[in-house]
């Protein structure tokens, strides 16, 4: 059973702290125990092998995210699902790297991690968002930096509101139905579809 069809990038953008990194997380976890190849570039894994010694301009976050959609779209021409969590917060540059990835022939889904933002300060346990709001950080996306939303993104998930669980469920229908992904992997229980005894179809 070809459970992936062929390689695609799975980018997901949002604010700090709006659940980017755990949801890409768990979502590559259940591919990989059904035995789908996998990468997950993480935004602050990124930043400290690949992007270091960047700021945080807007050049230099375009030249991080450029990066990202680089190695992302070398990984998806081979067949991985390559999944990316950074803030990425500009839309010209995200909508730029949806266009190379469909000119190079790689799907590409975007998700949306919806979250208001005195939901991601109250529950920031550092309080980097309480000492940007009070002008001690600069350049933090959100307060002091601008954050584009997608206009119309691929999948949404409102952080504040659905579960991880209902997040990633949600998530995998959503690639399952532009046929990214085959149904059995909507399975709760990747080993089974590892094994081959999930059902074929949702």
């Amino acid at each position: 059973m070809d459970l992936v069809k062929k390689g695609f990038v799975l980018w997901f953008t949002g604010l700090s702290g709006a659940g980017k990194s755990t949801l890409s997380a768990r979502v590559a976890a259940h591919l990989q125990a059904a035995g789908c190849p996998v990468e997950l570039l993480d935004g602050d894994e990124v930043r400290t092998h690949l992007s270091k010694g960047l700021g945080f301009s807007k050049e230099d976050r375009d030249t991080n995210v450029r990066r990202i959609g680089f190695v992302a779209r070398l990984l998806a021409r081979h067949g991985v699902v390559a999944i990316t969590a950074a803030i990425s917060p500009y839309k010209d540059i995200r909508d730029q790297q949806r266009a190379e990835a469909e000119a190079a022939g790689v799907g590409f889904c975007e998700v949306y991690m919806e979250c208001p933002l005195e939901v991601l300060a109250e529950r920031d346990v550092k309080g980097l968002y309480k000492k940007a709001l009070a002008g001690e950080i600069e350049h933090f996306t959100g307060v002091s930096d601008p954050y584009e939303p997608p206009s119309a993104p691929d999948v949404t998930i409102r952080s504040d509101r659905d579960s991880i669980d209902d997040g990633q469920q949600r998530l995998l229908a959503a690639l399952v139905e532009r046929g990214l992904l085959a149904p059995a992997l909507l399975s709760r229980d990747p080993q089974a579809v590892r094994e081959g005894d999930a059902p074929s179809e949702a």
